[in-house]
């Protein structure tokens, strides 16, 4: 019988050491995997040698990949212990068993006795009524689950916080790998892990009037992590510090310029200030560095925590809270990467429709308003401050539209409706011609009340 799992397999060390045995063998690990996505092999071999690494590192008896596919379909990629017949054959709907309730509520399941668990349900294929411990945790990436990893035992136990700190950092870093296409085929998987190219038509709340085409310009775009596993913790740690250190300048000096009586955009990088010196957050941050993860990667790691607790939270508190966690790791990472904010705005370019998951009014002013053709926000409301000030700009601007910034590419072309909430991705040339329509027959009236 396998041992239990214990972590990096130092279950037995005390305290401090423990976790300094704990953070050692997470970088061996996080490195390993690593090797294996750059070894010439096929990516099935590669997600097969990545769970065997995973098992024997975490003493595991199972160590499985379910990855999202079309349809909301979890298919079951990989596995050490299962049966290997079961691989690319037991699938579950997101929602149905404990691999599709982690992958429906974004939180890990941790049981001593997973077929006990209320949502269990069994495939015989799989030969797993011999495992009772089970621990999952979601793979996300841009705050959209595309798989769920598990580890089981046999032994009846739960596993520890360390332990499921340790399967979480490993997902974190299959999320990038899986984004980077290096362990799925994708010829021959071509629905995984990718947005969809075809026309789209995205609805949400109409918050100004007004029609507009235009190409997608997203605001504060997602820092993509190229290197996820550090060589150094300690210049990781330096580098981290830095970049923190600039943020609060960066806020620091935007306070100063802007009007003290300017409301709603100043109390937000008041609270974006408060948070850049919150401890706890930092703190978490810099766990995640020294368990062998790069600054950016630490950054994006508990990013994507706070982005499935502000998806659960109902709490309008707590979701302004978490969304300003959730920018202030945007800043953090624009630093990291060495990007100024104010200078990408001004590379703006004409004829575009600002895509943001939510944006303040001072951030909309930083743009050249003859170049921006529209606005779509994530979040947004009729009251907020960017709304007004779209609406005296004449930009036409929709809000609540979920999942834009998920759906949208950098470049593609939309025509946006600001007059029934809803945006067209990559529309028709049919669409498109209705929409100039309109836009010829507005000007035509405007015209004539102005003669």
């Amino acid at each position: 019988m396998t041992a239990p799992a214990g972590g990096w397999g130092a279950s037995e060390l005390p305290g401090e050491s423990r976790r300094a045995a704990d953070h050692s063998g997470a970088r061996r690990l996080l490195r390993r995997l690593v090797e294996v996505v750059a070894e010439p092999v096929s990516p099935q071999e590669r997600l097969d040698r990545i769970v065997s690494i995973i098992a024997a590192n975490l003493v595991a008896d199972v160590c499985s990949i379910y990855i999202l596919r079309a349809g909301d379909v979890l298919e079951l990629f990989a596995s050490h212990g299962l049966a290997p017949e079961a691989v690319h054959r037991t699938r579950l709907v997101v929602g149905e068993g404990l691999v599709g309730t982690i992958a429906a509520q974004g939180e890990v399941i941790n049981t001593s006795d997973a077929q006990a668990h209320p949502d269990f349900v069994y495939r015989p294929e799989t030969g797993e009524e011999v495992y009772h411990s089970f621990l999952g945790v979601p793979i996300v990436r841009s705050g959209r689950v595309l798989g769920v990893l598990v580890v089981q035992n046999r032994t009846r136990r739960v596993y520890d916080e360390d332990e499921v700190e340790a399967l979480q950092i490993i997902a974190s870093v299959l999320a990038e790998m899986l984004g980077s296409g290096g362990i799925v085929d994708p010829a021959r998987y071509g629905d995984v892990g990718l947005k969809p190219l075809e026309s789209l038509r995205l609805e949400g709340v109409r918050l100004v009037d007004g029609i507009g085409i235009g190409r997608a310009w997203l605001h504060e775009p997602r820092v993509e992590v190229v290197t996820i596993v550090a060589d150094d913790p300690t210049r990781e740690l330096h580098r981290l510090e830095e970049a923190i250190d600039a943020l609060r300048r960066n806020l620091d000096a935007t306070l100063e310029r802007s009007d003290p009586g300017f409301g709603e955009h100043r109390e937000i990088l008041e609270a974006y200030r408060m948070f850049a010196d919150d401890s706890g957050w930092q703190r978490r941050i810099r766990e995640a560095v020294e368990t062998g993860l790069t600054a950016e990667a630490a950054v994006r790691r508990v990013q994507e925590e706070t982005r499935l607790r502000l998806g659960h939270a109902s709490d309008p508190y707590l979701r302004e809270r978490l969304t300003d966690l959730d920018e202030l790791a945007n800043r953090l990472l624009l630093h990291l990467a060495g990007r100024d904010p104010a200078r990408e705005a001004a590379a703006l370019p004409p004829d575009s429709i600002i895509v943001a998951r939510n944006m303040t009014a001072a951030e909309l002013i930083e743009y050249d308003r003859e170049k921006v053709r529209g606005v779509i926000l994530e979040e947004g409301s009729t009251t907020a401050h960017v709304t007004i000030v779209a609406r005296a700009f004449g930009l036409p601007m929709i809000g609540r539209v979920e999942g834009a910034m998920a759906q949208i590419e950098a470049g593609d072309l939309i025509a946006l409706d600001g007059d029934h909430g809803q945006a067209f991705v990559r529309p028709g040339e049919d669409v498109l011609e209705s929409f100039r329509r309109v836009a010829r027959s507005r000007a035509a009236r405007s015209q004539a009340l102005e003669a």
